[in-house]
Parts: C-alpha cells; structure tokens; sequence
C-alpha cells in the first residue's frame, strides 16, 4: 500500500472515531494500523485497527470500517501454547453485519458479497450499543453498513499473525511503500 492512501485511511479512521465519541491521545492516533490484507482493494477489503492493549491474558482494540468495508473470513487458531482468540466486538457507531459459522446462506445476507472467499452466512446484525462475543477458531467476517462502523473489541490475547484465512491471497501484515 502506499503511504499516501495508508495515511488517507489513518484521517478516515480518526473521523470515524469522533463521530463515535472516542477521545485519542496524539500517541494513540499515530498507531492507528491500516490493514489492506495486500489486497490493493482497502475501501473495500481492509480495516482501521488502534490496539490500546495487547497482553499475555487480554486485548482492546478500536476498530473502523468505512461504508461497506470488509474484513475477511478468518478464525483464530491456537497460537503460543494458548487457545485461540476469544473477542467480543461492541458496535459503537453504525451498523455492522456480522458472519459466523451457523445456518445461514449466500442469497439471504444483509450485506455485500465481498471481493473475497467466504464459507459463513449466519448472520448477526450489530447496531450501536450491542455486542456479540466469537468463541475461539471460529470462522467470522464482518463488514460495515452504509454509514461505515466502529467497533470495540475486547478479547483474550491477539496474535494476529496467526490467523487463518479462507482466502489465501490475504496476507495479513501491511507492507507500507513511500
């Protein structure tokens, strides 16, 4: 990616968080990561990601999507001799639709087909204020509505590196060229 379109996702993202009410210190905003899963496609396949914390035993994160942005079906496996990721995301600005292992089909989803492999359609429906917690190695994917979303999460350990994707083009870590 570019620095100037990773560095026009970082001023997306912050706007995102103001119409959300979330206050960031300038230490906080200069670590906002842009994730484009080396996609070339971020608007439609990425994430904003700003990791408060990340430890032996928990994690919190703020997440931005803009209008329609996905991020794509992975799960969390076990990693480091621990289990895979527990998360609960907490919607606090838009509407995020929500995609987990379950009943639920291709023609019966509220959002987007993205521009990625998918397997799961149960759907969940995230307005402002509601959560929902993923169990670990679980597929999900998620992707914002018209308004774009944000999203809290608060979770056991991240080890992001070592998700797995149904997609095998996604590459996970972001490569920033000048």
């Amino acid at each position: 990616m570019k620095r100037t379109e990773y560095d026009r996702k970082v001023k997306e993202a912050l706007e995102y968080y103001e119409k959300a009410g979330i206050i960031l210190t300038d230490e906080e905003k200069a670590r906002i990561e842009v994730a484009d899963f080396e996609l070339g496609i971020v608007d439609k396949v990425g994430l904003e990601i700003l990791t408060y914390i990340n430890t032996e035993r928990v994690c919190a994160k703020e997440m931005v999507l803009t209008p329609y942005q996905t991020c794509p079906e992975h799960k969390h496996v076990p990693s480091y001799g621990m289990q895979g990721k527990e998360e609960t995301f907490r919607c606090r600005y838009g509407r995020v639709y929500l995609y987990v292992t379950g009943e639920g089909s291709r023609e019966s989803i509220s959002a987007k087909m993205p521009e990625t492999d998918v397997t799961v359609f149960h759907e969940i429906i995230l307005n402002s204020g509601e959560q929902y917690t993923i169990m670990p190695e679980t597929w999900h994917w998620f992707q914002a509505g018209a308004d774009g979303a944000v999203v809290s999460e608060f979770s056991t350990r991240s080890t992001d590196e070592t998700d797995e994707f149904t997609d095998k083009r996604i590459v996970r870590e972001p490569k920033i060229e000048d």
